[in-house]
């Protein structure tokens, strides 16, 4: 089982990556979770930091405030994260060869470890870092009730870019404003995912509805 993971934020277009990626056979990204993700993260970290902040020896007797902790499993914790977000965040269904899911909360100062622990968890996943024209971006609704929403979503999408460069080519940026009219932009994508591209599947994917708001505009293509 691959994971891929999208990685943008809030009215960037990602719920129609989503789709077209999710037309590619054998691939099933689920929707945003709300950062889920994070909660298992913050777990795991905790089991860490106090695994290194205790003496093991005095810390392996029952007599200790903290006995036990020194023999946190690293490897069985990243193991059971991964088995309890595919069963419950991902579900991958018979036939599922990549699954995965986009995220719009990539904002953490932490950023750069929280994907390195992903990477951990889930080795091998990719990340496909999604944008668009900040501007389009800042004026729609989710952002508009937000105090200068633009520096803020340049803010978050600066840190985020800054994270993903770390990852070298474990990460794939796109551009909306480049492939929402132009299905064909999209193909360095598939070829980094090593998967064929169907420009026609793409068309289609575009042709739906996607998301709370309008459809995508296909008439010109």
């Amino acid at each position: 089982m691959q994971h891929v993971f999208v990685m943008t934020y809030g009215r960037s277009g990602s719920t129609l990556l989503m789709g077209i990626l999710n037309s590619i056979p054998g691939w099933l990204l689920r929707g945003e979770n709300r950062h889920a993700m994070r909660h298992l993260y913050e777990f795991h970290a905790s089991g860490l930091r106090e695994r290194a902040r205790v003496n093991p020896a005095r810390a392996a007797e029952p007599t200790h405030p903290w006995f036990g902790i020194e023999s946190f499993p690293e490897q069985v914790s990243l193991e059971h994260i991964r088995a309890l977000a595919e069963a419950t965040l991902m579900r991958p269904e018979p036939g599922t060869r990549v699954t995965g899911y986009k995220e719009i909360r990539w904002y953490d100062d932490d950023l750069p470890d929280y994907l390195a622990f992903l990477q951990q968890v889930f080795p091998g996943c990719r990340f496909v870092v999604n944008t668009r024209h900040l501007p389009d971006v800042a004026a729609s609704n989710y952002w508009t009730h937000k105090d200068d929403a633009l520096t803020k979503v340049r803010a978050i999408e600066e840190h985020m870019l800054a994270a993903a460069a770390d990852l070298g080519d474990a990460a794939h940026r796109v551009h909306y404003d480049d492939y929402a009219g132009n299905p064909a932009a999209l193909r360095g994508l598939f070829e980094w995912l090593g998967e064929d591209f169907d420009e026609e599947r793409v068309r289609a994917v575009m042709s739906t509805p996607h998301s709370r708001r309008g459809k995508h505009r296909t008439d010109d293509l």
